[in-house]
């Protein structure tokens, strides 16, 4: 007889310290009832669909979040938001949990609830899992430091540029990955040639310079990165802040090319220099400060 899953369901953005809490008593579930775990997710939060401004609103791109759950070793299946969205709790629970998942158990957090207006809560679930007889749970609240740990929390972390924080929450460092694109190629006159990094409209980017671990191809570099808005030289107007990075000891072209960086620590915020010598000035001590920084850190790829 084909094993029936033990589910559990949200957005689970940036996977963070809360969500592993999640996924291993549901792998503890699933051994006590002889099921195959499985999480079922939305590949966006549902308030970034349905916002009229999305931009800057996820710590995990659909994407990354593939590769997390694949690094984790956890099944993971993406639920269609547009198609979940209006359907009535019970025939969300009857023909996409029942009988397209081939559901057996339920593991929730406390604060779920989905479908129309939100009303297949908590209570909703054990009554429906009750009828079914299915077991069922709601996970409490991950907590450090006697703070609740949440996807909301670390966004609001994250765009306080509290990289530290941020990397505690998540159990791991933040990461952004984008394609180089040309710049004006200022960094390369100044003696600090950057990659521009388009990132995609989504992905939370924190303001400040940070060090950073970079990863080109296969190979692992130090360096450090600026986001922000340029006030010294050519400053940007734009909603989105622009992410250069200083790749250490390296000297390819790479345009075109994705590259992935992960935040080891927070060197200061973004300053308008009384011009291009000051600024030069403080970006050699940024290169220095970045190399003592990721020399200590740890947790880093």
């Amino acid at each position: 007889m084909t094993r029936k899953n033990f589910i559990t369901l949200g957005t689970f953005d940036g996977l963070h310290i809360g969500h592993r809490y999640l996924f291993g008593r549901l792998e503890t579930l699933s051994v006590r009832y002889l099921q195959k775990p499985l999480a079922l997710y939305f590949p966006f939060p549902p308030k970034t669909l349905l916002s009229p401004h999305p931009e800057m609103t996820v710590l995990s791109t659909p994407a990354e979040k593939k590769q997390l759950f694949k690094t984790i070793g956890l099944r993971a299946l993406p639920l269609d938001f547009a198609q979940c969205r209006n359907q009535a709790p019970a025939e969300f629970f009857e023909h996409t949990l029942l009988e397209q998942y081939q559901m057996g158990g339920l593991l929730v957090g406390q604060d779920f609830a989905f479908g129309k207006d939100r009303q297949g809560d908590t209570d909703f679930l054990r009554r429906a899992c009750e009828q079914y007889n299915i077991p069922f749970e709601v996970a409490g609240f991950y907590q450090v430091g006697g703070q609740k740990v949440s996807s909301s929390l670390i966004r609001k972390t994250l765009a306080m540029g509290d990289i530290e924080r941020v990397n505690e929450l998540l159990a791991r460092p933040y990461e952004l990955t984008g394609t180089v694109v040309p710049g004006h190629k200022l960094g390369r006159k100044l003696g600090f040639p950057t990659a521009n990094l388009d990132t995609g409209i989504y992905k939370i980017l924190p303001l400040g310079v940070f060090a950073v671990k970079v990863r080109v191809g296969r190979r692992y570099y130090d360096g450090f990165c600026n986001i922000g808005f340029r006030p010294t030289v050519n400053t940007i107007h734009s909603c989105l802040p622009l992410v250069e990075v200083n790749i250490f000891d390296f000297h390819q072209s790479i345009y075109g090319r994705k590259i992935t960086i992960w935040f080891a620590g927070k060197l200061r915020d973004e300053t308008k220099f009384n011009g291009l010598d000051a600024l030069v000035s403080q970006l050699k001590k940024d290169r220095q400060a970045a190399r003592t920084l990721l020399k200590q850190a740890s947790n880093l790829p």
